[in-house]
């Protein structure tokens, strides 16, 4: 036997490595499909077609939602993976809304514009890189900070809303400089956000949930022709949703606080 002939594999065990491997393809493929949007948004942006820049965002949204997901369940998880899609993060809910805000209202306000647009990207950094370090210790029922999507959903929300009204952004440029420092600065606190993570699909669950999933889905097909000001309204929801989850723990804890202690004695 020739001892430089390279070991003869079945070809049935190359073809289940060609396919285990291949699949990578899938939940990168995905996450490239984001950063396009958030690439295509700035271009947009920069063209004055703020409409198709804000839908980008939520389509990129959408993207950023199901490559993870995809990850899991094909179980293709890996460490490029996990850096790939924090850098296409990084331009589709970073860059691209803090430019966005920038050339549709705040570029008209001199420094104050800019230094909101950047104090947002700069939130979006440090959120990023705040989330990739505490991913194995950090609660998974909620987020520490608004997510960088939903806070990118904010500020595009309140363009493609205004649009439908063709209201121009340096009309209500202090609202879009106050939306965008809050989106920026919330980022960056430790205002408690509910992420759905606990959420398992293939767990029974009660009549009623079914029957609110249905109606849900039924109003918002519903009001399809007033979609822009429906997601505006849903993204301004959860970035206030944080702020009474962590009012109502502040108020639970004082109560518990001055809660006197009970009587330990035997009886």
């Amino acid at each position: 036997m020739d001892m430089h002939q390279p070991p003869v594999r079945p070809k049935g065990l190359l073809k289940t490595k060609f396919r285990r491997h291949g699949i990578y393809w899938l939940p990168n493929l995905i996450t490239s499909g984001a950063l396009f949007a958030g690439f295509y948004a700035i271009v947009q942006a920069m063209n004055g077609r703020f409409e198709q820049s804000a839908m980008a965002i939520f389509i990129a949204m959408v993207l950023d939602g199901l490559d993870g997901r995809v990850a899991r369940f094909t179980r293709t998880q890996s460490a490029f993976g996990v850096e790939y899609d924090s850098l296409s993060d990084m331009v589709s809910f970073g860059a691209a809304p803090a430019l966005i805000a920038y050339v549709w209202a705040l570029q008209g306000m001199g420094r104050l514009g800019w230094v909101a647009a950047f104090v947002y990207c700069l939130g979006a950094a440090l959120r990023l890189a705040r989330f990739n370090t505490q991913v194995e210790v950090a609660d998974k029922r909620f987020f520490q900070g608004m997510p960088s999507p939903a806070a990118a959903c904010l500020v595009a929300g309140l363009v493609w809303a205004m649009n439908e009204y063709q209201i121009q952004g340096k009309d209500i440029r202090w609202l879009a400089w106050s939306i965008t420092l809050f989106a920026g600065l919330t980022m960056v606190s430790n205002v408690p956000f509910y992420s759905g993570k606990d959420i398992n699909l293939r767990k029974s669950v009660p009549f009623w949930v079914v029957v609110v999933i249905a109606f849900t889905i039924g109003i918002v097909v519903s009001f399809s022709d007033t979609l822009p000001e429906l997601l505006f309204g849903l993204s301004v929801s959860y970035a206030t949703s944080g702020y009474v989850i962590w009012v109502w723990r502040f108020l639970h804890g004082r109560r518990g606080a001055r809660r006197p202690p009970g009587n330990h004695n035997p009886s």
